[in-house]
């Protein structure tokens, strides 16, 4: 018998510059649930306000987005012109387990 388990990953943002020098890149690693999401936005919002903008968040490096999470980042790029990177090796990763397990 099959047996599946869940492992909660925690999720961890990392911010650092620009590779050119100009603005911050926010770097998320693990799970991205709407809690964290929250968190990422008011970093976001507040980097903003300080100047330290353009802000791309990364996502890379993530396992897995639940759909509130999405919605609230979706939400930041368009009201606010956040950049959303990495999102297509998220996508081929999700994809390449998918197959995986079918």
């Amino acid at each position: 018998m099959l047996h599946q388990t869940s492992v909660k990953m925690p999720t961890q943002i990392t911010q650092s510059a620009a590779d050119n020098g100009r603005g911050t890149v926010l770097r998320v690693e693990g799970e991205l649930l709407f809690d964290d999401a929250v968190v990422i936005e008011r970093v976001a919002s507040q980097l903003l306000e300080e100047g330290q903008g353009p802000v791309t968040i990364d996502l890379a490096d993530l396992d897995f987005l639940d759909s509130e999470a999405a919605a609230v980042l979706r939400r930041l790029e368009i009201a606010n012109g956040l950049r959303i990177a990495g999102i297509e090796i998220f996508l081929q990763s999700a994809i390449d387990a998918a197959e995986r397990t079918a």
